[in-house]
């Protein structure tokens, strides 16, 4: 059973019965949430200032170097130098990751809530189809600063071209907003059969293996990053699956919550944390 109202569905009664009876508690549980919040907006400050302070002192250190090699000789400027491996590069992709782990952690959360069967801050089962919404904008518009619409790449060249990685960016975008809006429209009530709680499942198990392929092109750090894509496609595909594995077992067994449903949310919340901390 899907929650369509804002109001809780459930007094009591836990889906998980190897947690401590004092969660079930709505009021505990409310404290609870509003703690982890709090570390998750603690962290994302820390780490996002950090990754901007950083940004500006390389800039500074950047200019200082090429103000003081004037004299002898010509420095390329960082316009007509490689964007991938360059320190404007690393600090625009190292900022669109983290930005996408804000997104993950706080829908990770929101299916953590559900995926426990807690009965307040039921409105939070929307923050899955905004967060992939505002992600998928967000990455059609400013995933790649060469591309389409703020780069010079036209359109035909940035979805029809040759360049894997921004075909890829822009293919997570539209993926992203089709997929959040079949979430809204069927957390609204709108869409109750069972064939629209698929598309979710496939996306993040499709954009795992499309992170085994993704490159960055000719980076410094190109091993690294693939590390990263590596144990992140894993895990989405592991967490696509569960989350496919839940349907089917609520479909059959006509149970309301599922252990899958635990393992897709703290999957989706280690991607993020990940996400968060990621670094070229």
């Amino acid at each position: 059973m899907h929650e369509t109202s804002f109001r809780p569905i459930r007094h009591s009664g836990w889906a998980v019965r190897f947690l401590p009876v004092s969660l079930s508690r709505p009021n505990y549980c409310l404290r609870l949430l509003r703690s982890w919040c709090a570390l998750l907006a603690l962290c994302c400050f820390v780490v996002l200032a950090s990754t901007g302070s950083f940004s500006i002192a390389e800039s500074d250190d950047h200019g200082h170097s090429s103000t003081e090699n004037h004299g002898h000789h010509h420095e390329s400027s960082p316009s007509a130098s490689q964007w991938e491996g360059s320190r404007e590069g690393i600090a625009y992709s190292e900022f669109n990751h983290h930005l996408a782990g804000v997104f993950l952690l706080l829908i990770g959360l929101s299916e953590l809530r559900q995926a426990l069967g807690w009965p307040v801050l039921t409105w939070t089962r929307f923050l899955l189809p905004g967060a992939l919404a505002v992600a998928g904008l967000f990455l059609l518009i400013w995933s790649d600063h060469d591309a389409w619409p703020i780069g010079s790449m036209t359109f035909a060249e940035t979805f029809f071209g040759k360049d894997p990685e921004v075909l890829q960016h822009k293919t997570y975008g539209v993926l992203a907003l089709v997929v959040g809006t079949i979430e809204f429209l069927r957390r609204l009530g709108r869409s109750a059969t069972a064939v629209w709680t698929v598309p979710l499942p496939i996306f993040a198990v499709v954009g795992g293996f499309m992170l085994f392929s993704h490159s960055h092109g000719d980076h410094p750090a190109a091993d690294k990053i693939a590390l990263h894509h590596l144990m992140m496609g894993t895990m989405a595909i592991i967490a696509g699956s569960s989350k496919l594995i839940s349907g089917w077992r609520q479909r059959q067994l006509a149970t309301e919550r599922s252990y899958w449903e635990l393992v897709w949310a703290i999957l989706v919340l280690v991607i993020g944390v990940q996400l968060l901390f990621y670094s070229e």
